[in-house]
């Protein structure tokens, strides 16, 4: 399921935008897909809500795989969770609406909702690397850092929308689609570890 919606996330936002005359995919925000005014508004809030309940249960299933690694297994699975609620099921049940240049109630709770949801896979990669730590899991602990990087870099350029107009605000779309790319590759790394994970403890059972 979350090979699913990691891959399926970016392909569904480039169709869904390609339907939506006038939309330009690196220029504009992910969020203006969902308006009322989107032609394509519905089914694409109805997708997000559908990949938000995804990463819930991938959350939970991390926790169940993971969960004798102590109480940071628990973090890092509310994290996950989070994620799913604000960037999935808050932007599905939320529009970003305006009425003239002032935001709605529903896309102030879209907005919030939003941030909880990035800052939540932000922190992620460092609460992982408690749970999986250098010495055991060199690799992985240097790719968690590789990612909160990435993802530092392109929220902040993302973030440029908010000072005023310049080269870099004219990208919006890109940078947020970059950010996106970058926690799903995270997600599906750490639901590749998961399966190994299974099938190691499978192994050991049959034993």
């Amino acid at each position: 399921m979350c090979y699913l919606v990691c891959v399926g996330d970016p392909v569904a936002l480039y169709v869904f935008g390609r339907k939506y005359p006038g939309y330009c995919q690196v220029a504009d925000s992910i969020s203006s897909l969902g308006t009322a005014i989107s032609p394509v508004g519905d089914q694409i809030s109805t997708w997000w809500v559908i990949l938000g309940s995804v990463f819930v249960v991938f959350a939970l299933g991390f926790n169940e795989v993971y969960k004798e690694r102590g109480k940071t297994v628990i973090t890092a699975t509310w994290l996950i969770a989070v994620y799913g609620l604000g960037e999935g099921l808050g932007s599905g049940l939320f529009k970003a609406d305006h009425i003239g240049d002032s935001l709605t109630t529903s896309a102030m709770i879209h907005d919030t909702l939003g941030v909880s949801g990035n800052v939540s896979v932000l922190i992620l990669p460092l609460v992982m690397r408690r749970i999986f730590p250098k010495e055991k899991h060199r690799a992985f602990y240097i790719f968690s850092g590789v990612v909160l990087y990435v993802g530092i870099v392109t929220s902040l350029l993302f973030l440029s929308k908010h000072f005023g107009s310049n080269v870099i605000s004219l990208y919006i779309g890109l940078w947020q689609r970059i950010t996106l790319i970058n926690c799903y590759i995270y997600f599906m790394v750490i639901a590749t570890m998961m399966l190994k994970e299974l099938k190691q403890k499978g192994e050991t059972i049959i034993r």
